[in-house]
């Protein structure tokens, strides 16, 4: 053998054992790799199972408070006014002084029917003095037929002149009365709109202010005529239970967000549509006795007493709203994430209606899918108690 025999075969096996040695890494390097991608354990997540309850309906409206009994207060004589005696804006109360008008000209016209009423009663005596001596001689024949009629008309006339001006007096004793103008209801009374001096008319020119009873006062709100509709469909296929008698319920809530103490009872809806609005007119009554609410006020007023039966619902929490509309995730038969498209509707507390989309028995995961992707196995844990917020994500182990 020659020395280029004996190189080439000396070669010849450094690049076998070489092919053998990279096989060996080869080899083990898949293993390695294959050891990496071993599937993750599911996600923990916590989850509820649908199941059909009745659910309490209501509907929050815009409202505005009014008074049950505002008075509007008026001159009712003719006459200057004198005195303004009460503070406007202040709560008065019924039967109190709020006006005075000028007295005189109405003492004089009652004394003046005072006396116009004892000159009737004095001419009446005589009438009546004569018919009795003219009644004998009558009998007697002493005095003509003609005689006793004129003596029984004249004390007939008499008394129908002293009805006359009692009547009378009754009428400037009255508009005497009228020149003390006192407040008909207890109420917070408005601003005066004359000043002392000014002339008071009866009619348009007498309008002086107005009492606004506070207890109990009504609060306004309108629902429209497609909201009225909707109701009344949900109602004819009983999807939507009215109270019993339809006597419905309103809750208060003041501007900045506190809830009346007092609830309502809707007394009165509007027959009639308004077709400058397009709105029905609706008033519930409140008992008001600290007189918190006041005529004018805006609240907001929520409108109760009617139920959905068979209705499903999940969290608030766990409907997520995409480019494409609201999707729930829901965990499969497989035990895996699934996104389900929704419709949802109205909310109830903390929970929200669902439409379409979900079925009785499904689970529907309300905490932790905010790591989850469509097809990931996960494993369903024990929910948070009520009212606790979703935790971060844990974060994956490391080796």
């Amino acid at each position: 053998m020659n020395v280029e025999q004996t190189f080439s075969h000396r070669s010849l096996k450094v690049l076998i054992l070489g092919c053998a040695a990279f096989l060996t890494l080869t080899l083990t390097g898949c293993e390695k790799k294959e050891e990496v991608k071993a599937p993750p354990p599911p996600a923990e997540v916590n989850a509820i199972t649908v199941t059909p309850k009745t659910i309490p309906v209501e509907a929050s409206f815009v409202a505005q408070v009014e008074s049950a009994h505002q008075v509007e207060i008026v001159a009712r004589v003719n006459g200057f006014l004198e005195k303004i005696l009460y503070k406007e804006g202040d709560v008065v109360k019924k039967g109190q002084k709020m006006f005075l008008m000028d007295q005189k000209p109405f003492l004089a016209q009652v004394d003046a029917m005072k006396g116009a009423l004892a000159n009737n009663k004095a001419q009446l005596w005589t009438a009546q003095a004569n018919l009795n001596r003219v009644k004998p001689l009558a009998k007697l024949d002493a005095a003509s037929k003609s005689d006793l009629d004129n003596a029984i008309g004249a004390v007939q006339s008499a008394k129908a002149a002293v009805d006359q001006a009692k009547a009378r007096l009754i009428e400037a004793q009255l508009n005497l009365g009228y020149t003390v103008i006192k407040s008909p209801v207890t109420g917070v009374s408005g601003d005066s709109k004359v000043r002392e001096g000014a002339y008071l008319s009866v009619g348009p020119g007498g309008d002086l202010s107005y009492v606004a009873q506070l207890d109990p006062v009504w609060v306004n709100f309108s629902i429209s005529q497609n909201q009225l509709a909707k109701s009344r469909e949900e109602i004819n296929a009983d999807r939507l239970i009215p109270p019993p008698n339809e006597e419905y319920t309103v809750e208060v809530y003041s501007s900045d967000g506190k809830r009346y103490p007092h609830i309502g009872k809707v007394s009165f809806i509007d027959p009639t549509f308004n077709s400058e609005t397009g709105t029905f007119l609706i008033k519930a009554e409140l008992a008001n006795p600290d007189a918190f609410l006041r005529p004018g006020m805006f609240v907001k007023a929520i409108l109760q007493g009617a139920k959905r039966p068979n209705a499903l619902t999940v969290p608030q929490r766990a409907v997520q709203q995409t480019s494409n509309g609201h999707v729930v995730f829901i965990v499969s038969s497989e035990g895996k994430a699934e996104v389900r498209p929704v419709i949802v509707g109205i909310w109830v507390g903390e929970d929200w209606v669902i439409e379409k989309g979900l079925s009785p028995g499904e689970m529907v995961i309300t905490d932790g899918f905010m790591r989850l992707a469509p097809g990931m196995p996960v494993k369903v844990v024990t929910p948070p108690p009520a009212g606790s917020k979703e935790t971060a994500p844990p974060q994956a182990a490391t080796k």
